[in-house]
């Protein structure tokens, strides 16, 4: 489940062929609170940043193998590293080498011998941008109003859960779209604030059924949200789709006009299919759609599901 803004500790990647390096530098570093981790080659740290990416890179240049400028183009080639910041370790004060290095997407140059203010503040200077970036990023992929994630973070997902379902080839993927019944009336009768509170609440409800990591709750438009449930079942995304219907009601969120219902509730219409070539994640969203138009013209305050496989209904 997405739980917001993250706020976590700093990790630095220490990559130097000398073990007195970088047994230094972690000792220098060791009161800062970072996560240090560190490889003695070039080759080493690309399997590291790779595996699971740093904040931040301080590269030695001159290494057996690949050298610090090669490992360093490598990574700004790829659309997974290129952000992480490098600062270049040295001990020639060569000003080719500097030029070279911050052409090829260095931040910052650090020489031999260490001084211990030097590179904290520099660490300091260069994790404050990350924090930063990042926390933009993350903002960007939040609904202002409810703060659960957005229609541009959700598209994110769902293309990575289907492709990822579509790899294993056994793993079903469900998805449900859900929309507040007679809203409009609602929000014209109450005020935007009042609806306002009414989806915060709708918003919260869901994201605190969702507790496995990988489901998601987004902001889909207007009063429309969109789950998604990676790995389950149609019976197991009918049951949490019901969960969550049952929970909206028990809000009790006082409706202005009780001739048209007493409460705001929910509709949902989901769908759970089996990855496959023939289909794509597109469908899901339509089939989602078309459940919950049937789920609206039935009666609203219901959940209408299907199932399918390369594109046939089962």
């Amino acid at each position: 489940m997405f739980s917001g803004i993250q706020d976590t500790s700093s990790s630095v990647l220490i990559v130097d062929d000398a073990p007195d390096n970088l047994d230094l530098l972690q000792r220098l570093l060791a009161d800062e609170a970072y996560e240090i981790r560190v490889a003695p080659n070039g080759e080493f740290a690309l399997r590291a940043v790779e595996a699971n990416p740093p904040d931040l890179i301080l590269l030695d240049i001159h290494m057996p193998g690949l050298d610090g400028f090669e490992v360093c183009k490598l990574l700004k080639s790829n659309d997974r590293t290129r952000d992480i910041p490098i600062i270049f370790l040295t001990a020639l004060n060569n000003p080719e080498d500097e030029g070279r290095g911050l052409t090829l997407g260095a931040v910052d140059y650090i020489t031999k011998p260490f001084q211990a203010e030097i590179i904290k503040a520099r660490l300091r200077t260069h994790l404050k941008y990350v924090h930063q970036r990042n926390l933009l990023e993350q903002l960007a992929k939040l609904d202002p109003l409810t703060e659960i994630p957005n229609r541009r973070f959700l598209d994110e997902q769902l293309e990575n859960e289907w492709s990822r379902s579509l790899r294993s080839g056994s793993r079903p993927l469900s998805v449900a779209i859900l929309d507040v019944d007679f809203f409009k009336k609602y929000n014209d009768s109450m005020g935007h604030l009042m609806g306002d509170k009414a989806l915060i609440a709708i918003a919260r409800t869901m994201t605190q059924i969702l507790s496995r990591p990988a489901d998601l709750a987004a902001r889909f438009g207007g009063e429309e949200f969109f789950i998604l449930l990676p790995d389950t079942d149609q019976a197991g995304a009918e049951m949490i789709a019901e969960h969550i219907r049952k929970e909206v009601g028990a809000l009790a969120i006082a409706y202005p006009d009780a001739s048209v219902t007493h409460h705001l509730s929910v509709s949902i219409g989901g769908t759970t299919a089996l990855p496959s070539p023939g289909i794509g994640y597109n469908e899901l969203i339509e089939r989602a759609d078309a459940n919950l138009y049937k789920a609206k013209n039935s009666g609203r305050n219901r959940v209408i599901w299907s199932s399918f496989l390369a594109g046939e209904d089962e």
